[in-house]
């Protein structure tokens, strides 16, 4: 016998259907929280990597088109541009960097972008460095994928799903060092945390130089 439904019943399954699809995971909201529906509008992203370390800043500029899937390098030595749709083995040493440093800036983004990992939610958290109760977000990479396969991300996060202070643990160890995510600045609808500093409150890893078209 042929079944035969209504259309309110088939907008109804339908808007069900939507609903499920919308359904955020809390890596998701996060990416949200910073904007991540409006990064589809962006052609480019250019900023400059800045690292204490001792006495010494170290630098390196990336401009990153993102249609155009092509990355732009220059630090104090060198300069080149190189397509991320090159085979993994002929990349150049400085993709590791590019991974390393967008991951300072936009990680949030990543968490939609990365598909192997899996996460943990922890609520009533103390933050590291703070001590405020947050919603810890555990990132935990899988053992094949990236440069360093197999690290985590401790994410605190406060009420409104930004991220107060991470801690990176290479090779999902048991210890890390954690640092604050701060100074967020929004361009086009997205934003991004432009300092971390550690511990003692002393400014590790900024950005500098951040334009966006």
């Amino acid at each position: 016998m042929k079944a035969i439904y209504s259309p309110l019943l088939i907008i109804s399954i339908l808007f069900c259907l939507s609903c499920q699809q919308e359904e955020k995971t809390l890596p998701m909201e996060v990416a949200h929280a910073y904007g991540f529906e409006n990064f589809e509008k962006l052609n480019s992203i250019a900023y400059t990597w800045n690292v204490q370390v001792g006495p010494d800043v170290r630098t390196r500029d990336w401009k990153w088109n993102i249609r155009e899937r092509t990355v732009y390098y220059t630090d104090a030595d060198t300069s080149y541009s190189y397509s991320l749709d090159l085979p993994k083995d002929e990349l150049p040493q400085a993709d590791a960097g590019f991974i390393n440093d967008k991951y300072w800036l936009m990680y949030p983004f990543q968490l939609a972008w990365d598909t192997g990992y899996t996460y943990e939610v922890e609520e009533e958290a103390n933050a590291p460095i703070s001590g405020d109760k947050t919603t810890k977000l555990t990132i935990i990479y899988n053992d094949e994928d990236g440069y360093t396969p197999g690290d985590a991300y401790d994410l605190y996060l406060d009420e409104n799903k930004m991220i107060k202070e991470w801690v990176f643990r290479k090779g999902n160890g048991d210890e890390g060092r954690p640092f604050t995510w701060e100074a967020e600045k929004s361009f086009d609808g997205v934003t991004f945390a432009t300092e971390h500093k550690n511990s003692d409150g002393v400014k590790f890893i900024w950005f500098t130089n951040i334009e966006v078209n």
